[in-house]
């Protein structure tokens, strides 16, 4: 199918940008990467009457590190985030997640903030960001503002983003010493949609002792959802077996809110998130061992 018919806008600036997106209001659409509105203007399910195009606004594209946090432009590409030194040096929960985003043809043209603002329960980069604490800056013509993850994501392919925002930048802290991380998800192919996925990020004190953690799954409710009492569970614990697996049990049975869907039954959801946290609080702890508190 093609889509329906609409007027198309190509701002140079920033600002141009915004000016347009006042205007136009509802009307207009904001493409980034495509990937996702694209297809869904092709089978009609979304008609803009205005299409503003964001693809020549290379200042919303960069990676910079800004004291102990990295900055990331809202139209870094995928494929950036996935090769770029700086992020696999200070974000390597980030690098270790993107490969398995679609292929390397999607990566090539999405986008980091196209894919949040898009809020796909089964999207990566949402979890990963909600994982990471990270920040997101929304401009508008009048005003600017700085929006923590938790609050960004309103649920199902729904955000905190107001009439005449755009997302311009996310900020992310950086992993120090003394952390852990593992991304881990189970898909029917390589590419496709995750039946299930969970990051876990653990910080371990001199100790030894895991001063706190932060469990977040992709495909279990409508948005990225975090566990926080399995996360909480595990603070003070030396993340031995018991109390990985305790912690495991809290978030598949009492915390996550999986559908079901043609290939997994709300059930069979539970018992993948089981399982992957089991894995992933097991690598996490294993990369945040004492070594890293040098």
């Amino acid at each position: 199918m093609k889509p329906a018919s609409f007027d198309y806008h190509r701002p140079d600036t920033l600002d141009e940008a915004l000016e347009l997106l006042n205007k136009y209001g509802e009307d207009a659409k904001l493409l980034a990467g495509g990937q996702s509105l694209v297809p869904a203007m092709n089978f009609r399910v979304v008609q803009p009457a205005v299409l503003i195009d964001l693809n020549s606004l290379r200042v919303m594209d960069f990676v910079r590190q800004n004291g102990g946090s990295l900055t990331i432009g809202a139209m870094t590409r995928e494929r950036r985030l996935e090769l770029d030194p700086l992020i696999a040096s200070h974000l390597p929960l980030l690098t270790e997640t993107m490969p398995d985003i679609a292929h390397p043809q999607i990566r090539n043209r999405g986008t980091l903030g196209g894919s949040l603002c898009h809020a796909d329960p089964a999207a990566e980069l949402p979890v990963i960001m909600l994982a990471l604490g990270a920040r997101l800056k929304a401009r508008s013509i009048e005003t600017e503002r700085w929006i923590a993850t938790p609050d960004f994501f309103k649920g199902l392919f729904t955000t905190d983003l107001a009439p005449g925002e755009i997302l311009v930048e996310i900020e992310i802290p950086i992993m120090g010493p003394g952390i852990g991380w593992s991304f881990m998800e189970v898909a029917p192919r390589a590419g496709d949609y995750a039946l299930m996925g969970v990051a876990a990020v653990v910080q371990l004190d001199e100790a030894g002792k895991c001063q706190q953690a932060r469990l977040v799954y992709l495909n279990a409710g409508e948005g990225p959802l975090e566990a926080k009492t399995a996360s909480q569970s595990l603070a003070g614990t030396d993340l031995d077996d018991s109390a990985i697996k305790s912690a495991a049990h809290i978030a598949s049975q009492d915390e996550i809110q999986p559908f079901g869907n043609l290939h997994a039954s709300a059930e069979f959801q539970r018992h993948l998130a089981y399982e992957l946290t089991i894995r992933t609080l097991k690598k996490a702890n294993a990369r945040s061992g004492k070594d890293r508190l040098q």
